[in-house]
């Protein structure tokens, strides 16, 4: 191979390393949002139980079945996810602030520079 095949197979790897990083950070992104719209909906339904009676029957849905519980059921039930929804959300955090200095990295590394983002 000559100097200038080398070199288009060199900026093609690289192309596909970009893309790699740019499309995890996206997937990340999206779980993170995800997580984020589902932890708000968890806390404005705690808001709303919070005042009612314990005693008072609602629904819940768990695996696409509705339940009747009482408020006393379901608002520790919510605190437990909700709880874990938010645990989620910093892992995801981290591993999304990890990506992205190892994208720096390997850009400064391979002198990489972005004319369009």
């Amino acid at each position: 191979m000559d100097q200038q095949q080398v070199n288009a197979k060199k900026q093609q790897e690289l192309q596909t390393q970009y893309t790699t990083y740019k499309n995890n950070l996206q997937q990340l992104a999206q779980k993170i949002g995800d997580v984020e719209q589902e932890t708000e909906e968890h806390k404005l339904v705690l808001e709303t139980l919070n005042p009612l009676p314990l005693d008072r029957k609602c629904f819940r849905m768990v695996n696409g079945v509705l339940l009747e519980r009482t408020v006393e059921d379901v608002i520790p039930a919510l605190n437990t996810n909700s709880d874990g929804l938010k645990k989620v959300l910093d892992e995801l955090l981290k591993q999304y602030k990890k990506q992205q200095v190892d994208m720096e990295k390997w850009k400064k590394k391979n002198n990489i520079q972005v004319v369009q983002q």
